[in-house]
């Protein structure tokens, strides 16, 4: 794990501070999506499948600051989106490092190198830079030619400049133990400060159906990732940008329940239910969105949607919640690293889920009336279309 030491030492003193008040539950990450609109339309999104009124709005720099003194959570990812197509974001991340929060912002770095000279490098500030793969995996991902070598330039020039730089990587189920590993071995060469990576969420609103992971599949691959790390061109353990115990998770070596109120949403809409990845409805308010939202409901085991998800917006708090909670299992799992062969932990049944509910149009109506039933104004499309 390569989380920056100041950032490991005061999230774990806040995530300490939580359980001494004994509340039980709390925000860890701020997923902020100040806009919906990209400049990419990968196969496997759900995020950018709305009319082109709803693609044009945006959050306001007020708006935003709003979103994170209202949640209080440590560290800020700020998404989209392409975040680097709002005009505004600069004073976004400049208002929560005032506010002593650890800001990432997400980019397919698209414009990473013409925006760049609007931020500042910083212990509070990363950037993390959206990667799939090698060339060939990523451009498919992604369905457009040549963004990853525009992306391993930019981040090249981040890294020159000063910038801690990361990447983070969504596999699918056509991803190859072996190109994966190359891959990883590749960016750490780059030199990249860690790796975030996640099986791709099925998305019901993603052009691309057929290549997410189920859950089995989630655990074979990673196990056979992780077999062959120091076995490639780069001979070192490569940095991950995430718990060891939530790798460990990946792998199939624990049973963990999902902590969706961990990264809560903030986007146009509002504050999203039940997490980052599922759009079920919204709250107007954070402290509605914690007291009001039918939490057990959702997670593994509760809910249809949720059967096959192994998201680091869903377990990556309750690995970090498990190592503090009960140090002396974290310890002994990286003392012991990450098991990739043998029994794996049991899995939580699914017998007892409740079917899904389709619910997306309802919200998008919804959000089109208000849109139309209200003179729009220049100072809400404030996105740059490039």
């Amino acid at each position: 794990m390569t989380v920056p030491l100041n950032q490991a030492i005061r999230v774990g003193a806040y995530v300490v501070k939580q359980h001494l008040l004994r509340r039980k539950r709390y925000p860890l990450v701020l997923m902020l999506e100040p806009l919906f609109r990209c400049n990419l339309a990968c196969a496997g999104c759900g995020k950018i499948d709305y009319p082109a009124e709803i693609l044009n709005q945006r959050l306001s720099v007020a708006e935003c600051m709003e979103a994170i003194d209202e949640c209080g959570a440590p560290v800020v990812v700020i998404a989209g989106g392409e975040p680097l197509l709002h005009r505004e974001i600069d004073q976004i991340v400049e208002g929560a490092i005032a506010r002593k929060k650890f800001v990432i912002v997400c980019t397919n770095a698209l414009l990473l190198e013409k925006k760049m000279d609007l931020f500042k490098p910083s212990k509070w500030f990363s950037w993390s830079v959206h990667l799939d793969g090698g060339r060939e995996e990523h451009d498919i991902s992604v369905c457009q030619t040549g963004v990853y070598d525009r992306a391993v330039a930019a981040i090249a020039e981040s890294k020159r400049r000063g910038f801690r730089t990361i990447i983070n990587a969504t596999l699918f189920n056509n991803s190859k133990p072996e190109k994966v590993a190359a891959f990883f071995d590749d960016v750490m060469e780059m030199g990249v400060d860690g790796i975030s990576v996640s099986p791709g969420y099925a998305y019901e609103r993603a052009p691309d159906q057929q290549h997410f992971l189920n859950r089995k599949m989630t655990k074979d691959l990673f196990r056979g990732i992780f077999s062959r790390q120091g076995k490639g061109s780069w001979k070192g353990k490569w940095s991950f940008n995430q718990s060891s115990m939530f790798l460990d998770f990946l792998a199939g070596n624990q049973t963990f329940k999902c902590t969706p109120w961990g990264n809560p949403c903030r986007t146009y809409f509002g504050w999203q239910r039940p997490c980052y990845l599922l759009g079920e409805g919204y709250a107007k308010t954070f402290k509605e969105l914690m007291e009001t939202t039918e939490w057990d409901k959702y997670g593994v085991g509760n809910y249809e949607k949720c059967a096959d998800c192994m998201v680091h917006c869903g377990f990556e708090a309750t690995a970090v919640k498990e190592t503090i909670n009960k140090p002396w299992r974290a310890l002994a799992q990286v003392i012991r690293g990450i098991r990739t062969e043998g029994p794996m932990a049991p899995d939580i049944p699914l017998d007892k889920q409740r079917p899904a509910e389709y619910v997306f149009s309802q919200h998008v109506e919804q959000a089109l009336t208000r849109i139309r039933s209200r003179k729009t104004t220049p100072q809400r499309d404030m996105a740059d279309v490039e």
